[in-house]
């Protein structure tokens, strides 16, 4: 399980939102290999070097993407991330689209939630809120 902070998330999605709208839309997070999924509003589950969460929109020219580490596989901080990933999400790297639709209307459902948390299996991805 990976928990990130719902007010980071939101960050996360609203910037990939604006820099769609500044650059022409949003990425495919699979590299053009499934053409047109995961172009729109949402956000990247990454597994690389840690896990975390990546705005998706077109980026201009020198810029980054905001990026937020899960709580539990950060590399900076955590000296455990390593084997937590591997346990938790694989030992390739790997990238998930989470759209906004999901997203969104959950948490807004959910006023007092302050938390997402992220479940992984080999066949889909499971989303819940926790209040801390």
């Amino acid at each position: 399980m990976f928990t990130f902070p719902i007010l980071a998330v939101r960050k996360v999605i609203d910037r990939g939102i604006a820099d769609a709208a500044a650059n022409g839309g949003f990425r495919n997070p699979y590299y053009g290999t499934r053409p047109g999924e995961g172009e729109r509003p949402g956000l990247w589950l990454v597994g690389d070097e840690g896990v975390y969460i990546l705005s998706n929109g077109k980026l201009a020219e020198g810029a980054r993407a905001l990026v937020a580490y899960s709580e539990q596989c950060h590399p900076v901080g955590n000296p455990d991330w390593w084997d937590y990933k591997r346990r938790h999400f694989g030992g390739d790297d790997g990238i998930e689209f989470i759209d906004a639709e999901q997203l969104i209307p959950l948490f807004d459902r959910n006023l007092r939630c302050t938390h997402l948390n992220v479940q992984l299996t080999e066949t889909e991805v499971s989303l819940s809120l926790i209040a801390r």
